[in-house]
């Protein structure tokens, strides 16, 4: 029962973030300003690394593979608030 509910609840957090990737995408498109594009990639990374640990039985979380796609997923929303504020 838990591992359904948690491969549910991955499910939807992945197309929430799916869903956030196309909203900061079509921003991009919009103003060609690379805050929404880093944002966009950051919850595609997101959205990929939900939707397999969904599909898979991984019991931790924490395995490298996908801490480094999450610390990577980081990286991108601190650079994108970096390089917007740099100009300020």
């Amino acid at each position: 029962m838990g591992t359904n509910l948690t491969a549910l609840l991955s499910g939807a957090v992945a197309m929430a973030s799916f869903a956030a990737t196309l909203f900061f995408l079509k921003f991009w498109r919009q103003t060609s300003d690379t805050f929404f594009l880093l944002f966009g990639l950051a919850f595609a990374i997101d959205a990929v690394t939900r939707f397999t640990l969904g599909l898979t039985h991984i019991s931790n979380e924490l395995e490298p593979a996908f801490y480094c796609l999450r610390l990577a997923m980081f990286a991108l929303i601190i650079a994108a608030i970096a390089t917007k504020n740099r100009g300020r």
